[in-house]
């Protein structure tokens, strides 16, 4: 099972999503701890600005952006909806 380490950035947006979301989230990070390609979680790879970075949907509107330290480690860099989460 792959470790995920979690940026303070990620804490402090995750703490703000709206509950529904929040529950998902809980869920999907054990997916992503599985198998960080589950069909489930839509990964896709990042480009531009982002490269080496991937995210996947926590619902239609919301992301997750994360890099591979390991192959036994994830860490999460960032999580907001959509429209806001791929500026920098």
């Amino acid at each position: 099972m792959i470790a995920l380490e979690y940026s303070d950035h990620f804490l402090k947006e995750s703490r703000k999503l709206p509950p529904p979301q929040q529950r998902k989230l809980a869920t999907l990070l054990e997916l992503l701890r599985e198998n960080p390609f589950h069909p489930k979680l839509h990964t896709k790879p990042l480009v531009g600005e982002l490269f080496g970075l991937y995210s996947f949907r926590i619902t239609r509107d919301w992301r997750v952006i994360f890099r591979f330290l390991s192959e036994e480690e994830i860490h999460l860099v960032d999580v907001g909806h959509r429209k806001d989460i791929y500026r920098s």
